[in-house]
């Protein structure tokens, strides 16, 4: 199905509103009926098990590769790996991992802080916001500016240099999500600096700057410095492009959603997100992100249960007229692309043609 277009849908009156909260009620109480949102421990530790396996393989490979650059293909299925263990993180923080909610915080930390090298939690802050309200205007941090304008607002404000990169945005967002990687160590540590002074600050601060330092230290020590630069920036290149590519595709080119726009929980969640089909294989490729609508609906469904669930959204929405967007993983990065050049143009320069300003709106329809 073709992606929703880029805009909020009307504000439904209280009645539909009031139809729709409990249409949602009917479709949680099927899904938890099909026992669907009981965790599922088994798979998780299968899984985190296969990772750590691969982990230590790569790192023996590490070893004994030494002096070659062969090193490369060693940092990019690192930097897969690394991908791999965030998307367990991103689980956890959500409790889909473990049976109590302790258990799953303190897993979320050990692997986002220490195996990963991200604030947990900044992670959990910004997400929690995200799901709340996605892409909605003002209040979903996913669609803030950094660098790149998902909205036409921010894209006018741009000047110089940043509005030459805005206007051709849609080309150079997988290319710039190469620096992906490192701004999120960067983000890591320029929230925990700013947050209040507390024992989980500390610990968080501790931990990662120990990850990062025997990390960096080990890989110095054992390749010449040429070399262990070209390899921490080509993990770093793949692990920022791998988590770019798995999350931009849910909710990038669907709709936006006006600051003061009133919509019921079901409407909020399924119309700006978007599936990615291709089964089992996309599934573990995206860490479970593929079934984005069921994750907005369900935060805390294991991954092994979302495909059942997908069987049920999909059926309830279409009961109620609700359009379910889906799409393949190559068609839903062109989407991302000709969303971000659409909302590029709003960079052009003031002063250009209005004919060739029109010819430009034009041409991307």
């Amino acid at each position: 199905m073709a992606a929703a277009p880029v805009s909020a849908p009307p504000a439904p009156t209280r009645p539909r509103q009031a139809a729709a909260t409990g249409s949602y009620h009917e479709l949680s109480a099927q899904v938890r009926e099909a026992g669907l949102l009981e965790r599922a421990p088994g798979f998780y530790i299968t899984l985190l098990a296969g990772l750590t396996t691969v982990l230590a393989g790569l790192v023996t490979a590490f070893v004994l590769l030494g002096h070659s650059w062969w090193q490369l293909l060693v940092a990019a299925a690192l930097g897969l790996v690394l991908t791999q263990f965030a998307f367990v993180a991103h689980e956890a923080s959500h409790r889909q991992v473990l049976l109590t909610g302790p258990a799953n915080d303190r897993l979320g930390r050990v692997l986002a802080n220490g195996v990963v090298g991200i604030s947990h939690s900044w992670w959990m802050t910004k997400h929690t916001r995200h799901h709340a309200n996605p892409n909605r205007v003002g209040k979903d941090p996913d669609i803030e500016w950094d660098t790149v304008s998902f909205l036409e607002e921010d894209a006018a404000k741009q000047r110089g240099i940043m509005a030459a990169i805005t206007r051709k945005q849609g080309w150079l967002f997988f290319p710039l999500l190469t620096l992906e990687g490192v701004n999120l160590h960067v983000l890591a540590y320029k929230s925990l600096i700013a947050a209040p002074a507390s024992r989980a600050r500390t610990l968080e601060l501790v931990i990662l700057t120990a990850r990062l330092s025997i990390y960096a230290a080990l890989v110095l020590w054992a390749l010449p410095l040429g070399m262990a630069a070209a390899f921490l920036a080509v993990q770093l290149a793949v692990f920022g492009v791998y988590m770019g590519a798995s999350f931009a595709p849910n909710h990038k080119g669907m709709a936006i959603i006006p600051a003061d726009s009133r919509l019921d929980f079901l409407s909020k969640q399924v119309l700006t997100s978007r599936n990615i089909g291709g089964g089992m294989t996309v599934t573990m490729l995206m860490g479970g992100l593929d079934a984005q609508i069921e994750h907005h609906l369900f935060p805390n469904m294991p991954r092994p249960h979302l495909a059942r669930a997908r069987k049920i959204v999909r059926a309830h929405c279409e009961s109620v007229g609700m359009p379910y967007t889906e799409t393949s993983l190559v068609r839903s990065y062109a989407l991302v692309v000709q969303y971000l050049n659409r909302v590029g143009l709003s960079a052009r320069d003031p002063f250009d043609c209005p004919m060739v300003q029109r010819y430009r709106a034009r041409s991307t329809r």
